[in-house]
């Protein structure tokens, strides 16, 4: 079976968010933060306020009590203190609303479109759009695809991840696989394990890929320079990607490849990483020395085609997206470019 195109489940569901910056001094509005007084006893007098408020809240961690001082959600009498080694003195009244940390407060339900390209009892195949980060993490807490998935419905969340079993970097578009049972979410796990699902990109890179196709086998580990990059390095691990080079517009913005990459492992940025060890970085991924280009203000990446052994049937099943606009006008100025 193969399905192509989009198929946009609605019902009650609001339109896709934007993406939210997770606030620490906000509670959830359906957990209205809990507040403990205390008067600071003789043992407390010119200790630390953050030592002070553990004795108050002795289940917290000293870390998330200081970015509650920090927040604002100290008082010591009546008046907020946001300095954690601030001096408490005896008979000093203290006041801590205790708000939940943005990672306990994450994992919650927001009702957002999803792009299904299919569904049954067993998974959802989705269209993830470019922007939408996948799972929460530091500086995302909030708006990403689990937290629609728990809104979308119920099985979600007595599941690992959601359902999620693998992932796209926030601004990667395309096809994504979502158990939506336990032995759908195994199945579907140990095959991604097993190199049995298989994931076949379109990308768009700087300069001219040599016209044969290629393999790279190069292992990826994190970068020792920069925690938010990916590197090739000999301490990685195994990473394969196969590249095919579809056009080339040797005179469009100084070089344009457009590239059919097939995944034969599932590395973090494996193809950013990749062709950027290569000299050939995306199209707009600054991370890895992309230019802005063709209209792109985002990685040139696109997940188009999906295929995998149905967890419940064990048919062969296989999906295609469209790149989306922004994506697929730049990917067309190439094609017609290099013609």
């Amino acid at each position: 079976m193969v399905v192509v195109g989009k198929n946009y489940r609605v019902g009650p569901l609001a339109q896709l968010p934007d993406e939210v910056d997770d606030e620490a001094d906000a509670p959830a509005p359906d957990e209205p933060a809990e507040t403990r007084e205390s008067e600071v006893g003789a043992a407390q007098h010119g200790r630390r306020l953050d030592h002070a408020v553990v004795a108050l809240a002795p289940e917290f961690s000293r870390t998330h009590l200081q970015a509650l001082i920090g927040a604002g959600h100290v008082r010591v009498d009546g008046e907020r203190v946001t300095l954690p080694s601030r001096k408490v003195l005896a008979g000093q009244r203290l006041a801590v609303e205790l708000v939940g940390s943005a990672e306990s407060r994450a994992f919650r339900p927001e009702a957002m479109a999803l792009p299904v390209v299919f569904e049954d009892a067993h998974l959802v195949v989705i269209d993830k759009p470019a922007g939408l980060v996948v799972h929460p993490a530091a500086g995302n807490w909030h708006g990403t695809l689990l937290n629609g998935l728990l809104a979308w419905h119920a099985a979600a969340a007595t599941l690992p991840r959601a359902g999620i079993v693998h992932r796209l970097d926030k601004d990667t578009s395309g096809l994504m696989v979502v158990g939506k049972t336990l032995p759908a979410v195994t199945a579907l796990s140990r095959a991604i394990a097993a190199r049995e699902v298989h994931r076949q990109y379109l990308a768009l890179a700087h300069g001219a890929w040599p016209p044969a196709r290629t393999r790279i086998d190069a292992p990826i580990g994190r970068d020792p320079r920069s925690r938010v990059r990916m590197a090739v390095l000999a301490s990685g691990r195994t990473a394969r990607t196969e590249v095919e080079r579809v056009a080339l517009a040797p005179e469009l913005e100084g070089g344009v490849s457009a590239l059919r990459c097939t995944l034969h492992t599932g590395r973090t940025h494996q193809i950013r990483v990749h062709l950027a060890s290569r000299g050939h970085p995306l199209l707009a991924d600054p991370v890895y020395g992309g230019r802005p280009a063709l209209g792109l203000q985002r990685q040139a990446l696109h997940a188009q085609r999906l295929a995998f052994a149905h967890p419940a049937s064990g048919k062969d099943v296989a999906f295609e997206a469209a790149p989306p606009p922004d994506f697929g006008r730049a990917w067309d100025e190439v094609l017609a470019a290099a013609a």
